[in-house]
């Protein structure tokens, strides 16, 4: 129908008429052929599959792995050795992989997120410090909180001006001996705040039998 139509009234009419973008109607018309892209031609001068192997054991050498690349062409260049470019052999590691740091990498094993199960009162308890909002703008107070985790009892609490180690010390001390703990029955857990992990409330710790655990690194107490 748009065809008859452009035979007796044109492209232009025919496409107004019947609501129709002229650019649309001439692409379809033309569609435009798009070409394969040709191979790149492989330059004269290129490495063959030999010389490539050859560069990377060079650059694999246990006496190279732990220089760059500059410094291993320079070291090859005092030996009378010329392989390649820097340029080629920063190409020949990047396909092969082995573009990153080529020495043996140190690894850490992963910090064990911490499991603690209670079974009875008294077994393991939970502190942390939190700020409480002061009577005035910018004016915070330091909440000291132990918790039963078995009961959900409060065992202690503090509110402070300030977080300090040797308040945080007398703080637990105070907790364990009202509550009459004996040495090797009490799990304590924190996060890895500065106080939490003070020399006096690690020597606490010690002396009075406790043992210590904490939440891992950058991890908050409530989710560690």
């Amino acid at each position: 129908m748009h065809e008859t139509l452009i035979d007796l009234v044109g492209v232009k009419k025919s496409c107004a008429l019947l609501g129709r973008v002229r650019s649309t109607f001439y692409r379809r018309r033309n569609p435009k052929i798009t070409k394969e892209p040709a191979p790149r031609p492989s330059p004269p001068n290129a490495l063959s599959a030999p010389e490539r192997v050859a560069v990377l054991a060079l650059l694999s050498e246990p006496a190279h792995c732990d220089l760059a690349v500059d410094q291993v062409y320079a070291r090859a260049l005092d030996e009378g050795i010329y392989l390649c470019s820097p340029a080629t052999m920063h190409r020949l590691l990047a396909g092969s992989g082995s573009s990153s740091d080529r020495r043996a990498q140190r690894t850490h094993p992963a910090k064990k997120r911490p499991e603690l199960l209670a079974t009875r009162p008294n077994e393991i308890w939970s502190w942390d410090i939190t700020k409480l909002h002061g009577p005035r703008r910018g004016l915070f107070y330091d909440l000291y909180v132990i918790l039963d985790i078995f009961s959900r009892y409060v065992l202690n609490w503090l509110v402070a001006a300030h977080e300090d180690a040797e308040l945080a010390k007398e703080f637990i001390e105070d907790a364990i001996l009202t509550q009459g703990i004996t040495r090797d029955t009490l799990t304590i857990h924190a996060d890895r705040g500065g106080a939490m992990r003070s020399k006096p409330v690690s020597q606490l710790m010690v002396d009075l039998g406790v043992t210590r655990s904490h939440s891992r690194p950058h991890v908050c107490l409530f989710t560690g």
